[in-house]
Protein backbone atom coordinates (compact mmCIF):
# COMPACT_ATOMS: atom_id res chain seq x y z
CA UNK A 1 0.00 0.00 0.00
CA UNK A 2 1.31 3.37 -0.81
CA UNK A 3 2.20 5.98 1.77
CA UNK A 4 0.27 9.01 1.50
CA UNK A 5 1.72 12.85 2.79
CA UNK A 6 -0.36 14.34 5.76
CA UNK A 7 -2.02 16.88 4.82
CA UNK A 8 -3.33 19.97 7.30
CA UNK A 9 -6.60 21.29 6.09
CA UNK A 10 -8.81 23.67 8.63
CA UNK A 11 -6.94 22.81 11.55
CA UNK A 12 -7.48 19.10 11.16
CA UNK A 13 -4.48 16.24 9.89
CA UNK A 14 -5.93 14.61 7.29
CA UNK A 15 -4.46 10.86 6.97
CA UNK A 16 -5.98 9.13 3.67
CA UNK A 17 -5.31 5.33 3.05
CA UNK A 18 -6.24 2.49 1.29
CA UNK A 19 -6.06 -1.24 2.12
CA UNK A 20 -7.02 -4.36 -0.56
CA UNK A 21 -9.67 -6.14 0.24
CA UNK A 22 -9.74 -9.78 -0.10
CA UNK A 23 -11.55 -9.64 -3.48
CA UNK A 24 -9.05 -7.24 -4.94
CA UNK A 25 -11.02 -3.88 -4.50
CA UNK A 26 -9.55 -0.96 -2.32
CA UNK A 27 -11.22 -0.21 0.77
CA UNK A 28 -10.98 3.92 0.86
CA UNK A 29 -10.13 4.83 4.64
CA UNK A 30 -9.38 8.11 6.89
CA UNK A 31 -8.42 9.42 9.96
CA UNK A 32 -8.76 13.08 10.82
CA UNK A 33 -6.65 14.30 13.96
CA UNK A 34 -7.51 17.48 15.49
CA UNK A 35 -6.01 19.27 18.34
CA UNK A 36 -8.46 19.70 21.54
CA UNK A 37 -7.70 21.54 24.68
CA UNK A 38 -9.73 19.04 27.38
CA UNK A 39 -8.52 15.68 25.55
CA UNK A 40 -5.31 16.66 23.97
CA UNK A 41 -6.22 15.36 20.24
CA UNK A 42 -9.90 14.64 18.63
CA UNK A 43 -9.54 11.64 16.45
CA UNK A 44 -11.93 10.41 13.69
CA UNK A 45 -11.67 7.07 12.12
CA UNK A 46 -14.04 6.50 8.85
CA UNK A 47 -13.30 3.07 6.79
CA UNK A 48 -14.79 1.57 4.38
CA UNK A 49 -15.72 5.23 2.86
CA UNK A 50 -16.14 3.43 -0.52
CA UNK A 51 -14.58 0.43 -2.95
CA UNK A 52 -12.56 0.65 -5.95
CA UNK A 53 -10.70 -1.40 -7.97
CA UNK A 54 -7.55 0.98 -7.98
CA UNK A 55 -5.72 2.01 -4.76
CA UNK A 56 -5.24 5.40 -6.42
CA UNK A 57 -8.50 6.22 -6.44
CA UNK A 58 -9.41 5.20 -3.05
CA UNK A 59 -6.93 7.31 -1.28
CA UNK A 60 -8.27 10.58 -3.78
CA UNK A 61 -11.70 10.00 -2.74
CA UNK A 62 -10.77 9.60 1.06
CA UNK A 63 -9.13 12.78 0.65
CA UNK A 64 -12.17 14.38 -0.77
CA UNK A 65 -14.18 13.13 1.36
CA UNK A 66 -11.88 14.63 4.29
CA UNK A 67 -12.42 18.19 2.57
CA UNK A 68 -16.42 17.98 2.39
CA UNK A 69 -16.77 16.38 6.00
CA UNK A 70 -14.76 19.16 7.50
CA UNK A 71 -15.97 21.91 5.54
CA UNK A 72 -19.65 20.56 6.64
CA UNK A 73 -18.54 20.75 10.10
CA UNK A 74 -18.60 24.76 10.25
Amino acid sequence: MQKTPIENYHGYAVHPSAHRMSDGYFSSNLVLERPCTSSGTARYQFYSLEYFSDEHEAIRHSHRWAHKWIDGRG
